[in-house]
């Protein structure tokens, strides 16, 4: 007695590459349509699923060879555009394996994925950490110097958990931090621990400043995350700036309220 389409669909659902094939050449005769179908989407999930593990590999891979058997540490930031918040920077050390599934840049994944894919890093990475550099900092010494102290900030988190870095991963421009950076562009979307350090920065930010709007909900800071969106805009114009507001970024909203 052939299989019931439910049958088929059930063992296609997750079938490996082999099992596909095994299954494909049994249903090779099948004039169902519903069975072709199946097929159809079991392959296309198969070819995504590939697609995806390449990437993936390649991220790691790409990470080995600037590492070149060493020690690895990604750092990346969030904040820096903000007129509110502090700015973050996260530094992460993963091991080869296991490899964390979905690892990208934080800004090609989904929200309701981040934050899955920020706790399987925290519970994977041989070390890990965020550092801030609050608003009140970033006023005082400016943009350059607070992001060159949040990264050193941060590896020097990383080697106090007793991993020395033979190699610190940068995303974008140099900074000039330390003789062992290495500076990739777009390097969140290419290396691993780069990208694993871009996801926890946000996710943890992202919580704080929605903490944040428990404390001063005018601001909306729960959904602006401290950007200068149009409503955050108009609530500095009302109220003026909080504890948490970058002086110095909101200047042109609150310069007609000092007169």
């Amino acid at each position: 007695m052939p299989k019931t389409l439910a049958q088929i669909r059930s063992e296609l659902q997750h079938a490996t590459r082999e099992q596909f094939e095994v299954l494909s050449r049994a249903l090779a005769a099948d004039e169902r349509k519903g069975v072709k179908q199946a097929l159809a989407v079991a392959a296309r999930r198969l070819e995504a699923e590939e697609k995806e593990a390449a990437r993936l590999a390649g991220m790691y891979e790409f990470q080995a060879q600037l590492a070149e058997g060493g020690v690895a540490v990604g750092l990346d930031e969030v904040g820096r555009g903000p007129v509110a918040g502090p700015l973050a920077v996260a530094a992460v050390v993963l091991p080869d394996e296991p490899r964390i599934l979905g690892l990208n840049d934080s800004k090609q994944v989904a929200p309701e994925h981040r934050e899955a894919i920020a706790e399987e890093v925290k519970r994977v990475a041989l070390a890990w950490t965020v550092q801030y550099v609050e608003p009140s900092e970033i006023d005082e010494r400016g943009m350059a110097a607070s992001l060159r102290l949040a990264f050193t900030r941060a590896l020097a988190s990383v080697e106090a958990q007793g991993m020395h870095a033979d190699v610190v991963l940068l995303d974008g421009n140099a900074l000039h931090l330390d003789s062992r950076e290495r500076n990739v562009v777009k390097g969140d979307a290419k290396c691993a621990s780069i990208a694993a350090a871009s996801i926890v920065a946000k996710v943890e930010r992202d919580a704080l400043m929605r903490e944040y709007a428990q404390t001063w909900p005018e601001y909306g800071f729960d959904h602006n995350k401290g950007y200068a969106s149009a409503d955050h805009i108009e609530a500095i114009k009302t109220h003026g700036t909080c504890p948490i507001h970058r002086e110095t970024f909101c200047r042109a909203w609150t310069q007609e309220t000092l007169f």
